[in-house]
């Protein structure tokens, strides 16, 4: 709900669209040293403990930043959660990856990104709602489901001898190093130019259709659910009939090519309540069909031993472009027009594409 309603909501208490955007960079800085660390204490402690810490300590700090008011306070709190909240994903990956198999691996991250994206599609909705009525109400919810997932974490998933940390194995082989690995390095670089893209949709995109197109609170939080209703009811079937057909890289292409569709939609046409919905079905289908064989192509990259290595690495490669993404995207439709954002953003898209298409093809 909060990352969502960011910048929105540091315009609501009289700060510029460019400081939101800043608060925005924050969040990914601090989600860049969550990722690392989380990758790091998630092979050294087991994912669980991990999962645990980040959502409990996390949720404290949701409701400790809706009562920051200076803007100082806001980027200084901002900063300390995202490095705490953030710190999930690797150990949520990792996990993922070790209670799969080969044959059901793009399946069980399409099904934990279904309930992300339930998660997503009712918060957006709840999110809007609230803003309408008091923004801070989005800080004391957020930080609540928090804590209530860390609690049902301990309650049905306690710890057992499965998920202590994997002895290290020393190995020659470059592989097991994601520092080393020139394929998923060159994966990581293309993964961040996408994300940043992709950022957009929960930052300036928001600002676009509040600012420039007068769309109030409650039917954005509509357009964000519709994209975790689509992932929902359709994201599943999908995978499983794709999955094991082609190779990852090919429907990653594909996948980042439909998003930068949906950007292109947002540059030529006059954008309505209708062509909002639109766009967002668009770039749903891009999201579904690259995300969940991205999840598959670190995997395949990675050990037992090192797997929050890579996963960290993963995330990091999320991190980045969430510090970088928003924050350039508002400064160009500051300076340059909201067009011209759209217009950056699809092309960007579209070279990126045919990056993973090159990335298939060198493997």
């Amino acid at each position: 709900m909060v990352l969502a309603f960011m910048t929105l909501y540091c315009h609501h208490i009289g700060y510029t669209m460019q400081q939101g955007g800043w608060v925005v960079a924050i969040y990914g800085l601090g989600s860049l040293a969550g990722a690392f660390a989380g990758g790091k204490i998630s092979d050294r402690f087991g994912f669980y403990y991990t999962q645990f810490s980040s959502l409990f300590l996390g949720g404290i700090l949701f409701i400790v930043l809706g009562q920051m008011r200076s803007y100082t306070s806001i980027c200084i709190c901002t900063f300390f959660l995202s490095v705490v909240n953030e710190a999930f994903r690797p150990a949520n990956t990792s996990a993922i990856a070790f209670y799969s198999t080969a044959t059901s691996r793009t399946q069980s991250f399409a099904l934990n990104r279904l309930a992300i994206n339930l998660g997503w599609g009712i918060g957006s909705a709840l999110g809007g709602l609230l803003a309408s009525i008091n923004y801070h109400l989005l800080f004391w919810v957020d930080g609540a489901t928090n804590i209530t997932a860390a609690l049902l974490l301990w309650y049905f998933l306690r710890p057992s001898k499965q998920v202590r940390p994997v002895k290290k194995v020393e190995v020659a082989d470059p592989l097991h190093s994601a520092y080393r690995d020139k394929i998923y390095l060159w994966f990581t670089l293309l993964v961040i130019l996408f994300a940043a893209c992709f950022f957009q949709m929960f930052t300036n995109i928001n600002a676009y259709y509040k600012i420039e197109r007068h769309f109030n609170e409650r039917f954005i939080g509509i357009v964000g659910a519709l994209n975790g209703i689509m992932i929902a009811v359709i994201e599943m079937v999908m995978i499983f009939k794709l999955e094991g057909r082609r190779s990852s890289t090919y429907y990653i292409s594909r996948g980042v090519a439909f998003v930068g569709l949906a950007y292109i939609v947002l540059a030529i046409f006059p954008i309505n309540h209708m062509m909002a919905l639109l766009m967002m079905v668009v770039m749903t289908f891009g999201e579904m069909f690259s995300m969940p064989f991205m999840n598959t192509f670190w995997t395949s990259r990675s050990a037992a031993h090192n797997r929050g290595q890579y996963a960290g690495m993963y995330t990091m490669a999320w991190s980045i472009a969430q510090t970088t993404g928003p924050l350039l995207g508002a400064l160009i439709a500051e300076q340059a027009g909201f067009t011209v954002l759209w217009w950056v953003l699809g092309g960007t898209c579209f070279l990126t594409a045919g990056g993973f298409w090159w990335l298939g093809k060198k493997m």
